[in-house]
């Protein structure tokens, strides 16, 4: 793991002050991973992640103590374009939920490209996307581990192209960061079902914009509060591998 400040955010422009924690150390830790990829563990995927003798208990004490904080624990990826993609733990009372914001140091606001709590908003990532995030970003944020970085954007992730080799990188992540035994067919069942937004379809517009036809999604031009034609732009243009 690393910790690099110069990338961790004392602010993020556009957003709420935070404050923001680098907290590293919870990407080492089973049960942070169980509580973040909650939301993605519908039908089949829940019964593998879970199973019959899972520790509720110790879950549930975890999950408190982290939504009990006072401040935000935030997750920084780098981008090979300079942009960043921040994944952060909003841990207000009666509204908390982790917030999925890409930005630049010369953009005047972040954008919130998806949300995930009780009023989920997304796909925010296609699988291309969200894979070239995880596997090339260079040095500097708050891990060098390409494991922890996509499972920390999965959430994120609707996409019904996600190609066959999806399965084995999922995979190999879930291996490498929960230890899950039969990580194929837990990787797979949480491709199928690709969490609350489920699998989006991705197209590209004129001028080479990545949209998707997602519902809930910020990055569907069609939904009234997709962001705007020159920000879908940006943002498009910052996620391209």
């Amino acid at each position: 793991m690393t910790n690099a400040a110069d990338l961790h955010p004392d602010r993020i422009p556009g957003y709420h002050d935070g404050p923001f924690a680098r907290r590293p150390e919870l990407l080492d830790q089973r049960l942070f991973w169980h509580g973040h990829l909650y939301s993605c563990t519908q039908g089949n995927a829940g019964r593998l992640l879970w199973g019959a003798e899972y520790a509720w208990a110790e879950h549930r004490n975890f999950q408190r103590r982290l939504w009990e904080r006072g401040d935000w624990p935030a997750f920084t990826i780098p981008l090979a374009t300079g942009h960043r993609l921040h994944v952060v733990y909003r841990t207000i009372e009666d509204e908390a939920g982790v917030d999925y914001l890409l930005h630049h140091p010369n953009w005047d606001q972040a954008e919130l490209i998806a949300r995930d709590d009780g009023h989920f908003m997304g796909p925010g990532l296609s699988w291309t996307e969200l894979v070239a995030a995880a596997d090339d970003a260079p040095p500097g944020g708050t891990t060098a581990d390409p494991h922890a970085n996509l499972l920390l954007l999965l959430p994120a992730l609707g996409d019904n192209a996600a190609p066959k080799q999806a399965v084995y990188r999922l995979a190999a992540a879930l291996s490498a960061r929960l230890g899950v035994k039969a990580p194929q067919p837990l990787a797979a069942a949480l491709l199928e079902s690709q969490g609350p937004s489920g699998p989006a379809h991705w197209a590209t517009a004129p001028g080479g914009v990545r949209i998707n036809n997602g519902k809930y999604s910020f990055r569907n031009p069609a939904n009234d509060f997709a962001l705007a034609d020159d920000r879908l732009a940006r943002v498009s243009a910052a996620l391209t591998p």
